[in-house]
């Protein structure tokens, strides 16, 4: 694939996709790049996060990447409406150093992807400006070891959030 065609289908990713990247019940996807760091511990049990901040400390235990390149207030509004539900199914990919982990969650009509900073996944409903999807079935420490090492390595990460809105 050439670099204009790479950089053509993830602009339509992160706009909610081609048809090819999009299933026939209208899925809604949203990319996210950024850096891992050092510091990446990922230990936290109840979120994880990816931050456009370009610093991490030790204390930052759910935080899986920085220097994210979008945050949630950049998102499409037809991704955002579609996660505005109860019953959307809203899934997280992350990508790094040729590891993939899941995440999958729900949607809540308070998600207002206001933020400008950060990306939040919670395992609970508590929902702020910062959570793109609750209820989740895993948290930072639940992500694969080796994904979380080659993220302390600094490997380029990738976020991809999927809504299915059922």
């Amino acid at each position: 694939m050439t670099d204009d065609a790479a950089d053509a289908t993830d602009a339509a990713a992160s706009t909610g996709g081609s048809a090819d990247e999009r299933d026939a019940d209208a899925d809604l996807v949203e990319v996210v790049r950024a850096q891992g760091h050092e510091n990446v511990t990922a230990e936290h049990v109840s979120t994880l996060e990816f931050t456009s901040d370009d610093f991490l400390t030790p204390a930052g235990d759910c935080i899986l990447a920085v220097e994210a390149d979008r945050v949630p207030a950049d998102f499409d509004e037809a991704f955002v409406d579609a996660c505005r539900s109860h019953e959307a199914t809203i899934t997280a990919t992350i990508e790094a150093g040729g590891h993939t982990h899941e995440v999958t969650g729900r949607g809540h009509p308070d998600l207002s992807f206001e933020n400008e900073r950060s990306h939040v996944v919670r395992t609970s409903d508590y929902v702020d400006d910062r959570t793109v999807l609750v209820g989740a079935d895993g948290a930072a420490a639940d992500v694969d070891r080796d994904l979380v090492a080659a993220l302390a390595d600094g490997a380029t990460a990738t976020l991809r959030l999927r809504v299915d809105s059922a």
